[in-house]
């Protein structure tokens, strides 16, 4: 089973619905609503959920609400905001933003503490935003190619370590994957978070990170050195890292998402309302600019259809991805 994401056809590609030249005119006001919205979010402040939350909020105030405020629901891994939004009023003052994990992988990782379905208890609206996974190694690491890394795994006795910012996470999986890919026994070592891990890694103490592109991007050539990354083409920016898809790894090239649901029955005006107001967002320049710097791209479905048929079929994906890797919640 493959971890490929094509970004244009799954993601959508930054589709313009029909609507949207008089989704906020006239008529088509009514798919927008009148009263104060909250956008519930599952991670802490100062992190890259949060910076996008914050970025789309203040592009939706006005167009889909009067006013939209970040909540934040910290805990249990972010469930508990998606629980939050699942019991929320279906009437488009709350709505959710949260990592495709939560919905597409969790499911599979923590069955017992999963109590929400994204296809039945919410309704998909849109990704909002997308971005690679990076494969790194100490800056003094032996490997410069991951080829070379390669070899040196292959020449290691026992198990080869490496690190994710946390355990039952995509980039944890991705890892996991790649060991599988090239016939080499690996250790995961889960983080609480990429900060300590990228810390470790340049500390010499950890030889394997995988994380997300933009977590460990700013200490590459200094501190650290991508040796890859998960997504469909190189990135401008680092022009000198292949990609997965290049050296012949199909099945690691995975782009993750950000993405926004609200609660099961909410009207489909007001459903759409929100789509078109989250297309109009990720085109403004600003937003854009502000996205690049963390090494995101504004990526929106091209209808809630299309992002529902993404989280079906990529929690489809994982389900034997995690049964093969033997995880247990204890991992």
């Amino acid at each position: 089973m493959t971890l490929m994401l094509k970004r244009r056809a799954a993601l959508g590609a930054l589709a313009l619905p029909a609507f949207i030249g008089s989704a906020f005119t006239g008529q088509a006001r009514a798919e927008a609503i009148n009263r104060p919205a909250r956008l519930i979010l599952g991670f802490p402040p100062g992190g890259s959920s949060d910076i996008v939350a914050r970025l789309y909020a203040e592009k939706l105030r006005g167009v889909y609400a009067p006013s939209v405020i970040v909540d934040g629901r910290v805990g249990a891994a972010g469930r508990i905001a998606v629980e939050a939004v699942k019991a929320a009023e279906p009437d488009g003052t709350v709505f959710l933003q949260t990592p495709a994990s939560m919905l597409t992988l969790q499911p599979h990782v923590f069955p017992r503490e999963v109590r929400y379905d994204a296809l039945t208890d919410l309704i998909p609206v849109s990704t909002v935003c997308s971005f690679p996974f990076a494969l790194a190694v100490p800056a003094n690491h032996p490997a410069k190619t991951l080829a070379e890394l390669v070899t040196w795994m292959k020449a290691q006795r026992g198990e080869v370590p490496f690190a994710s910012p946390a355990a039952g996470s995509a980039p944890h999986f991705l890892g996991v994957s790649f060991g599988k890919a090239i016939g080499v026994p690996v250790t995961h070592v889960p983080y609480r978070g990429a900060v300590p891990a990228v810390q470790d890694l340049i500390g010499g103490r950890l030889p394997i990170f995988v994380g997300v592109l933009g977590d460990v991007s700013p200490q590459h050539g200094t501190g650290a050195r991508m040796l890859a990354v998960s997504s469909p083409q190189r990135n401008p920016r680092y022009p000198d890292v292949p990609t997965f898809l290049e050296l012949g790894y199909r099945d690691l090239s995975k782009d993750e998402w950000f993405g926004v649901l609200l609660p099961a029955n909410t009207p489909a005006p007001i459903v759409n309302g929100l789509h078109a107001a989250i297309v109009q967002a990720s085109r403004m320049p600003d937003l854009v600019a502000a996205l690049d710097r963390l090494d995101f791209l504004p990526t929106v479905s091209a209808s809630p259809a299309a992002f529902r048929d993404l989280i079906a079929r990529e929690r489809a994906e994982y389900g034997p991805i995690v049964r093969d890797s033997g995880f247990t919640p204890e991992n």
